[in-house]
């Protein structure tokens, strides 16, 4: 990739695509080690005392808020981002993301202020997905507005590479926690660890991004013409249906997501009765598999096109759907490493092609709104719930509901895919 440059102002091609990682890897990050924290300690640790249902109920519900945050994080994030440009927005989404997940180690206890420690808790959470709202979009169009001709899939899936970075960085460190720490020290202070050493990622995004100018497609839309007043009203005046579309296509990636890891390592640490330390290294071996899937998927899609890899993924997700009650529940973990790996390297036929794919669906004076709005939203109905979804489904009918259920959510996105075939037309604008 060294001999091809993207016209970025002087910003070299390896810290565009950095720049265009780290953000996501920090989105990934934050959503492990709070989901860890809140199943563990957040319950008795900010909650009234009630009961341990209703303390681990409002744990959730706490997790639950950053998912709703972050379509209004990338309307916001999103109407800036096409009106004074991408570096700016990009800066300003991983400062909120960042000093959001890093106060949140240096929070007190409801032993120690009542209730204005859930109250903290919950603003700080709003302020994870707020800023998260406006990470991803942004991410995506800084890489691929600086990508060559014929590399724009490739410039796109680094920011969908944040996503097994994260996870890694977040189950790695919990897994070494879970070794060198009592459960009353991880309870006392160590859960507080992982939301320090935060800093780390975003600080490292910090000094990519200020070092970046602004992306060719936006100057040139600027040259063009004065940017939307209101980029979101243009968007659903003018890309209705490429936003509806857009917004189901991304379904199935996180509903895979979701049930290969949240809801995944709750059934197997409970139902099926492994340790979390186990499961936990399972899962690491089977993320290593998204990684190989992304990157297959962005060649892929340059030599073809990404809605035919998204539409190939989703093919293939329905028949993981029909292997997961089969695999999952042999009682092997072997079986079950096998099933996670494979759904991950399906995911990353999904995920990875979507940097490039969203983004062109929209002209460059609303892309940065009308591709956060689609991939966020689309979060909301594909992930928002659903390992809450899959455990109930489980707890009723046991895991071949689960299966339909997550294929299901991949004909959803086929379905959104199927008549899209010429709606890229802004994929080189």
């Amino acid at each position: 990739m060294s001999n091809t440059k993207a016209g970025a102002g002087g910003a070299s091609t390896r810290r565009i695509l950095l720049a265009s990682l780290v953000g996501t890897a920090v989105e990934f990050y934050d959503f492990y080690i709070y989901a860890t924290a809140a199943s563990l300690v957040f319950g008795p640790l900010f909650f009234p005392s009630a009961s341990p249902s209703a303390q681990l109920l409002g744990a959730y519900a706490s997790f639950a808020i950053a998912f709703f945050a972050r379509p209004l994080g990338s309307f916001v994030f999103g109407h800036y981002g096409d009106r004074i440009g991408r570096k700016s927005t990009l800066v300003a989404s991983l400062m909120v993301m960042g000093v959001s997940t890093l106060l949140i180690a240096f929070l007190p206890t409801y032993a120690m202020v009542g209730w204005v420690a859930p109250a903290l808790l919950c603003t700080l959470r709003f302020g994870q997905g707020f800023g998260l709202g406006g990470e991803w979009g942004g991410a995506a169009l800084l890489a691929v507005e600086n990508a060559p001709p014929g590399w724009r899939a490739r410039f796109g899936m680094f920011p969908q590479l944040g996503a097994p970075v994260g996870f890694i960085a977040a189950n790695g460190l919990f897994l070494l926690l879970g070794l060198f720490l009592t459960p009353e020290q991880f309870q006392a202070w160590g859960w507080r660890l992982p939301f320090l050493a935060s800093a780390i990622l975003v600080g490292v995004g910090l000094w990519v991004r200020l070092k970046l100018t602004e992306t060719p497609a936006f100057q040139a839309s600027l040259a063009e013409a004065p940017p939307p007043n209101v980029p979101l009203a243009e968007v659903l005046r003018h890309y209705p249906r490429e936003t509806i579309a857009g917004t189901f296509a991304v379904v199935a990636c996180f509903a895979i997501f979701y049930l290969a890891t949240a809801f995944a390592l709750g059934y197997g640490t409970t139902t099926l009765g492994y340790s979390r330390e186990t499961f936990l290294g399972v899962q690491l071996g089977a993320i290593l598999f998204m990684a190989v899937g992304i990157v297959a998927a962005g060649w892929w899609a340059d030599k073809s096109s990404p809605r035919l890899v998204l539409m190939a993924g989703c093919g293939a997700t329905v028949v993981a759907g029909a292997l997961l009650p089969v695999m999952m529940g042999a009682g092997s973990l072997a079986l079950i490493w096998a099933f996670l790996s494979l759904a991950l390297f399906l995911m990353g036929f999904v995920y990875g092609p979507l940097g490039a794919f969203l983004p062109g669906l929209f002209p460059a004076r609303v892309r940065y709104t009308g591709a956060s709005m689609a991939f966020n939203v689309g979060g909301i109905l594909g992930g928002g719930l659903a390992p809450i979804i899959a455990q109930a489904l489980a707890d009723r009918g046991g895991l071949v509901p689960v299966g339909v259920y997550l294929a299901v959510a991949a004909l959803i996105s086929l379905t959104a895919l199927a008549p899209l075939k010429n709606a890229s037309r802004h994929a080189e604008a």
